[in-house]
């Protein structure tokens, strides 16, 4: 599979249920359609709200950058924004095939999800210390 991002290599990354694509050169995550809930499940966040059906409710934001291509359907992507200050902007496939994290953004979400600063515990810190190690997440 390639980036939508940077056309680079992406490698599938698995952590319990959880299955993700990542790119090695610009630190992106993929999450094919069910795989965020999984995320946000094992971390107590599922009533958050950001499931892929809400997600796709959600209205699309007008930006200059140039729309970017499913890695499965290679079909253009549109852009909405989730969380809040500041709102991240991710990628969502039109079909339902998956959203698209730029590196560092999921993180932020997380973060934001928790309602906590940079610090966490038990099993969230858990989560977020993996994503920081397997996907060099920015945080």
């Amino acid at each position: 599979m390639d980036c939508p991002a940077c056309r680079g290599v992406m490698v599938v990354a698995e952590h319990k249920r959880i299955e993700v694509d990542y790119c090695t050169k610009c630190s992106g995550v993929w999450f094919d359609a069910g795989e965020l809930e999984l995320l946000l499940e094992s971390m107590t966040l599922d009533e958050t709200g950001l499931t892929m059906a809400e997600i796709m409710a959600l209205p699309t934001k007008k930006v200059a950058e140039k729309a970017r291509l499913c890695p499965i359907c290679r079909r253009k992507m549109r852009k909405v924004a989730i969380g809040s200050e500041p709102e991240v902007l991710i990628d969502v496939c039109l079909r339902g095939d998956g959203i698209w994290f730029d590196g560092g953004e999921l993180s932020q979400v997380i973060g934001q999800l928790r309602g906590t600063g940079s610090t966490a515990t038990g099993k969230q810190g858990r989560v977020i210390t993996f994503l920081g190690e397997v996907f060099q997440a920015k945080r």
